[in-house]
């Protein structure tokens, strides 16, 4: 436990200095502090210090800048702590947050507490102590005298322990009355929230290091039969073996603690206590797979580009092995004494990749993302600090581009066209891509972009020479891409072909598959069992009342939820309108498709993968685990099973509706639609046999899907391309996107008006709105919406200064300082 603590006045008579902090506050500016003469020879730039921050708050911070200026504005305030010994951010880090700050308009404080693990953001915590001194109980309300009779039985409390005992939130009034009656004292408590996990381990003790006193030993113990077993058991664990046993498998044995700690007390046995990380992998190495005559060509063809280029984009089909061409470019990097980072777009998919990769590197590996609990994240954090063995390759989702690395080599970014490596909320809201390709830059490290379906922005860039650009289009082992066909819903529909949300033909296919034994994946991409619960009356729908959204239908706890803020309510059994007690469901999701599949098929293995079947730390292991060992047939999901999965025995897809995202309101629907469709295709078929794809669809003469047929990127690469350029959208132009949020919709349409004006005297007519987007109150807050469209010839750090200065002056005005302003770079 840390405590804070004044400075002796020794300290206060040496030479003033001054350090900048980071707070993790959402505050565009550093702060000064104030330090002594021995602390600046101790503090170092990177190093977390506890600081005061308004009246009696006490903040974690990084020390940015060491100097010897005071500040004009206002008098510095000293530090209470230096925290660490060593730095714990390095000093590329700190340039790459700078550039996450400038180009994604955010404050390096935002950028601070996205980093950092939680355990490592030590904020003070209010304790309410007893003043001995007070007597006059008598003055006490009721609600008073609770918590001095509480402190009466305890040295201290926490507001929380207040508010368990009042049982209500408002206690700040109580506390204050306390105070005024000087009854209590407050004082703040920093505390180290990280703990090390430690092993014990057994041995003898010195004392019985020969055979006689050991003998000795076990006659001495034939009155304690139980310890006599413990050591019988012991010595069976220890057989052929020099070292110590771990304390645990002597546990198994059914040794209890206690006899354990009895032989301990008689110097029989020594325990240690050694420090291990809580997550880590096989050390059985095998050699990595030698690559075949394409794959050795491409390969070939990136280090010849990485001669010329940082970047080079690897366009695959899937299916064409791009991960063993990943796993010969890493073995290369770790060779030269560097590190990796693998960004993956899904937490899915690293527990796919992690089992594949493990074979070849061993405890090289370690694993980032938000699934981990914060220790096992902290001790990556550290081992990455101090360039341990153990974190050579690092695996994870997008917020492994912050961690601190220390000689990086090569970052890999795995089907960087996807959405999920873009941070919507909260703040910092940056793209890994675009930020892994500057921590490349900063440590002059390769970046490999690999994808079967590039996004339009990379593949441009590639088109205009700015990345290097190589070609995969033969699949391993030369097995064909899927037989794609597109089933006309609409006409099945007509000739009552239907049963349910499954054509006669997606059946057809369904149960040719699984008479042969093989898998199904069927993608469907809505969670839940229907989105909307409609009374056949009157047509009222519930909604949800903190969105303006319809609530989803969970038939599984009988539940309505909304999927924006987390509300749920029981299923009425009428209309809360009119009460009648018939409610039809429209649409459907994944949890009806899986009870329609076990109707239809009694006797097959069905599971669901969706953000509900998936919560638990090893949800998505699990579910993989027994997709791999044949214990499921059919797999329905949602798009997190649509890429990067590999498992021999999938020949069929279906695709139960293309049309949700085909009519998505969205400038990028048509090429994330092809980009779904082609990577759930790849699923199919990466063994011997040729797999096939049904897509269902209303309309399935559409451009889009036709060219899904035909696997044709660069058709639809160029009608994307041709669109944007007609109405001005990325990667011609660049997107700002300016939301205001607010409670009261007056203040919020007045706020975004004024907004508006004033981005149109400087832009002109590149701004869009303020409009109210298609949901137009989420959370209790109505939200208002600019988009600004930058054309290429003007300076990007210009037009961000000037939209700067335009928030500020509108965070100046009294009216509108309790609207919140959120702005968004590359809001796609």
């Amino acid at each position: 436990m840390l405590r804070a603590g004044s400075f002796s006045i020794y300290f206060k008579k040496l030479a003033i200095n001054f350090i900048n902090v980071i707070l993790p506050i959402p505050l565009q500016k550093l702060f000064t502090y104030r330090i002594t003469e021995a602390e600046a020879g101790f503090v170092k730039i990177g190093t977390r210090v506890a600081v005061p921050f308004g009246k009696s708050k006490i903040y974690t911070a990084i020390v940015f800048e060491i100097h010897s200026e005071e500040p004009k504005a206002y008098e510095a305030k000293e530090i209470f702590q230096i925290l660490d010994e060593t730095p714990i951010i390095s000093m590329i880090q700190l340039k790459h947050w700078q550039w996450i700050a400038s180009y994604y308009m955010c404050s390096l404080g935002d950028v601070l507490r996205a980093s950092l693990p939680k355990a490592f953001l030590l904020e003070s915590e209010t304790l309410v102590l007893k003043n001995a001194a007070f007597e006059e109980v008598s003055v006490l309300n009721d609600d008073e005298f609770l918590i001095w009779e509480a402190l009466e039985h305890q040295s201290k409390l926490k507001i929380q322990d207040i508010i368990k005992i009042l049982d209500r939130k408002g206690v700040l009034a109580v506390v204050n009355g306390l105070l005024s009656k000087e009854a209590i004292e407050v004082k703040e408590e920093i505390y180290e929230q990280y703990k090390p996990k430690f092993v014990k381990y057994l041995d003898l003790h010195a004392n019985y290091a020969s055979e006689d006193r050991l003998h000795g030993l076990l006659d001495g113990l034939s009155k304690a039969p139980k310890q006599r077993e413990a050591m019988l058991n012991f010595f069976q664990l220890k057989h052929g073996n020099d070292d110590p046993i771990l304390m645990k498998d002597l546990l198994k044995k059914g040794i209890t603690a206690s006899i354990i700690k009895a032989l301990v007390q008689k110097e029989v046995f020594e325990v240690t206590q050694v420090r291990e990380d809580r997550v880590s992998f096989d050390t059985d190495i095998q050699p990595i797979h030698q690559l075949n005559e394409h794959q050795l060509k491409a390969y070939d063809e990136i280090k010849e580009v990485f001669s010329q280029k940082e970047v080079c984009l690897l366009h695959g089909i899937t299916s064409s092995g791009k991960t063993e061409i990943y796993s010969h470019l890493m073995a290369e990097t770790l060779k030269q004494g560097k590190q990796v980072l693998y960004l993956l777009p899904e937490i899915a998919l690293t527990t796919h990749i992690i089992n594949r990769l493990q074979h070849f590197f061993g405890d090289k590996i370690s694993v980032f993302h938000s699934r981990y609990s914060v220790d096992e994240r902290v001790e990556v954090w550290n081992n990455l600090i101090s360039n341990s063995n153990k974190a050579q390759i690092i695996l994870g989702a997008r917020s492994s581009v912050l961690l601190p690395f220390s000689n990086l080599g090569l970052v890999i970014v795995d089907e960087e066209h996807e959405t999920s490596f873009k941070q919507f909320e909260p703040s910092p809201r940056y793209h890994a891509r675009d930020s892994a390709i500057m921590l490349g830059h900063l440590h002059k490290a390769k970046v490999l972009l690999g994808s079967a379906t590039p996004s339009v922005e990379t593949y441009y860039n590639a088109k205009q020479k700015k990345y290097g650009y190589v070609e995969l289009n033969k699949r391993y082992k030369d097995i064909q891409l899927p037989e794609i066909e597109l089933v006309d819903i609409k006409e099945k529909h007509r000739k009552k072909r239907m049963k349910g949300h499954f054509s006669d033909r997606l059946l057809l296919l369904m149960e040719e598959a699984l008479a042969e034994k093989e898998q199904i994946i069927l993608f469907q991409n809505r969670r839940g069992f229907s989105p909307i619960v409609e009374c056949s009356t009157c047509g009222i729908a519930p909604q949800c009342p903190n969105c303006d959204v319809s609530l989803t239908f969970h038939k599984f706890n009988n539940e309505l939820r909304c999927h924006y803020c987390g509300h749920h309510q029981t299923l009425p059994k009428t209309c809360p309108a009119c009460e009648n007690p018939t409610l039809d469901s429209k649409g459907f999701g994944t949890e009806q498709i899986e009870l329609e599949l076990k109707e239809l098929f009694p006797d097959t293995k069905v599971a669901r993968m969706d953000l509900d079947t998936t919560r638990g730390k090893y949800g998505y292991q699990k579910l993989l685990q027994s997709f791999h060992d044949h214990e499921i047939d059919i797999l329905v999901g949602t798009q997190m099973l649509t890429k990067g999965l590999d498992f021999k025995n999938v020949t069929l897809v279906g695709v139960l509706n293309a049309d949700n995202l085909l009519n998505f309101p969205d400038f990028r629907a048509h090429e994330r639609t092809y980009q779904l469709m082609v990577q759930v295709s790849g699923r199919a078929g990466r063994d011997q046999k040729r797999g096939k794809v049904a897509i269902q669809s209303f309309n399935p003469y559409h451009q889009v899907l036709q060219q899904v047929t035909t696997h044709d990127y660069e058709t639809m690469y160029q009608d994307q391309l041709n669109e944007r350029h007609q109405f001005h959208y990325p990667p011609l132009v660049r997107l700002v996107r300016i939301v205001l949020k607010h409670k009261d919709f007056i203040k919020v349409d007045a706020a975004a008006n004024w907004m508006g004006r004033s981005l149109v005297n400087s832009f002109g007519d590149q701004v869009l709105g303020p409009t109210s987007p298609s949901i137009g109150r989420i959370r209790n807050k109505y939200i208002k919406s600019i988009l600004i469209k930058l054309p290429p010839n003007i300076a990007l750090k210009q037009s961000k200064g000037q939209i700067q200065k335009i928030r500020d002056s509108f965070m100046s005005i009294p009216d509108y300082r309790a609207v919140q302003v959120i702005v968004d770079v590359d809001c796609y």
